[in-house]
This record gives C-alpha cells, sequence and structure tokens, in this order.
C-alpha cells in the first residue's frame, strides 16, 4: 500500500505521521504561534527532527467560523515557508481549496495537495491533473463559517462514504489515478461530538472504498468536550484518538504533538512485532 506524490511514493504499510504547519494567526489550536515565516521555517524544521513523515502547510484557517482569506494574502503567508520546505526531504502537503493556490503551491514543488472541500471547486481539478501531486479528498459541508449548520446527519458513516466515493469517481475521472488518492473523513468539519465519535467507531465501513484514510483529530473540540480540558492541553487525547484512528484503518494522523505521536506509534509497532514465545 502507497500514496505516490509528486516526489514520493509513500509506504503506508505502516500508520504514517503527517506535522501541521499553521501560518496563520487564527487556527483553533495554535494560531499564532508560527505565523511569521521565520517560526514556521523553524517549525518545519522540528517536525521533521522529530519525526513527522509529512509536513502539511496551510495559510488559512478553516476552524468553524473562520474568516475568508483571499488567496493573495494565503499565499503571501506560505511562499517562503513552502520553499524552505520542499528541501527537508520528506514529503510536503498544501492545505488549501483555492485553485490559485494549487497551482502557485505545485508551481513551488509541493507534493501533495490536501483540500477540505474535496476538489469541488471550480477549476481546483483542472489545477491538480497531470500534476503527479498526491490529493486528500475531504468530506466537509458548506463553507468554514457556516458548516456547523449543517451538521445532520441519519447515518454519518455511510453518508460521509457516499460523499467521499463519488469525490473519488470524480476525480477518477478526470484523469488522476487512484494509487494518488487519499481520504478524509472530515473529523469536526460539520459534525458535532456525537457524530465524529460515531464516524470513529464505524471507520473501518470507509475502508471499503478502497482508499487510504488520513484521520485528523488532533486537538479538536471533541476531544475538549469528552475530557473538560482546554485546547493547549490535548496531547493526550489527542494521541489516543490518533492510536483509535489507526486501530480504525487510518494509514496517515494529520497531528500538531508530532513527537508524542510518533513515539505511541513506535511503541504500538513494537508489540505489533513483538515475538510470542509458546508455552510448553
Amino acid at each position: 500500500m502507497q500514496w505516490q506524490t509528486r516526489r514520493f511514493a509513500i509506504d503506508l504499510n505502516r500508520p504514517r505521521v503527517m506535522g501541521i504547519v499553521n501560518v496563520t494567526p487564527d487556527s483553533f489550536s495554535d494560531g499564532g504561534q508560527h505565523d511569521s515565516t521565520r517560526a514556521a521555517i523553524a517549525h518545519c524544521e522540528r517536525l521533521v527532527a522529530d519525526g513527522a513523515d509529512i509536513l502539511d502547510i496551510g495559510g488559512e484557517s478553516t476552524r468553524p467560523g473562520a474568516p475568508h482569506v483571499d488567496a493573495a494574502g494565503e499565499w503571501a503567508r506560505i511562499d517562503d515557508v513552502l520553499a524552505a520546505a520542499v528541501p527537508m526531504g520528506v514529503p510536503v502537503s498544501v492545505d488549501t481549496y483555492k485553485p490559485e493556490i494549487m497551482c502557485r503551491a505545485l508551481d513551488a514543488g509541493a507534493d501533495i495537495i490536501n483540500d477540505v472541500q474535496a476538489l469541488q471547486r471550480p477549476g481546483a481539478l483542472e489545477a491538480v491533473v497531470g500534476s503527479g501531486a498526491g490529493i486528500c479528498l475531504m468530506h466537509m459541508r458548506g463553507e468554514p463559517a457556516s458548516m456547523m449548520d449543517l451538521a445532520d446527519y441519519a447515518d454519518v458513516v455511510a453518508e460521509v462514504g457516499r460523499f467521499l466515493a463519488e469525490r473519488a469517481q470524480a476525480v477518477r475521472e478526470a484523469g488522476i489515478p487512484a494509487e494518488a488518492i487519499v481520504l478524509d473523513p472530515g473529523y469536526g468539519f460539520a459534525k458535532r461530538a456525537e457524530h465524529n465519535l460515531q464516524l470513529l467507531a464505524g471507520q473501518r465501513r470507509l475502508l471499503a472504498l478502497g482508499y487510504p484514510l488520513l484521520a485528523g483529530w488532533s486537538r479538536k473540540r471533541t476531544l475538549g468536550e469528552i475530557t473538560g480540558r482546554p485546547v493547549d492541553q490535548r496531547v493526550a487525547a489527542s494521541v489516543a484518538a490518533a492510536l483509535r484512528a489507526v486501530n480504525e484503518g487510518a494509514r496517515i494522523v494529520r497531528v500538531h504533538d508530532v513527537p508524542a505521536t510518533v513515539d505511541a506509534l513506535k511503541v504500538w509497532a513494537a508489540v505489533d512485532a513483538a515475538t510470542i514465545p509458546a508455552i510448553e
């Protein structure tokens, strides 16, 4: 199992960690911490040193109620960060739904386009077809500013699955190969706590779609509702959710807390690889 991107074929026979680089002043979990170019580049270097398999760079917050950022503003935030990240030796993803940013990011050497709107915007498919980029298609309803008004499901797993199947089919018909596609259920996007938990419990049903799954639970509001902890105290909850997502079939976890997640997955892998002596 692998994810084919522009420069890298990412081996998914073990779970991979995607480190989040928010070059924004208003992301829900770390807004403003890395919103200068220098701080964001240093954060990329730290994440790679800590064991991140992939960097995911974003210049616009998609938290519930987040304000819109135009393409010029988004590109100004990530341009130099992307240029510095590409030579760091790991695949570089750009988290954007704007076709203009996709084109510029690919020209600048990005390996992956991670789109919360699953390439639905006019021009998005055209921006990536033929580029060789890896593609992550995420489930969301509406826009970040209004998505929570659309959090209404009879069977959240089935409805998310139908959407992702339709988007994957559309992308395939446009000429993007299956091995370039990863699907993201979109935890926290147009979903309340009960939907997120139902979706995680039933996540294995999505494997029937035939594509690797990416899960992003890191520091999300649902974890705060479960634990009662503020966003900066959700490391343990985030790691637990990432491990459960891997247990339910995810091959990539998108996280803020890379060292803790990498260590937890190493322990998981060591137990899986352990030789159990026979009882004589």
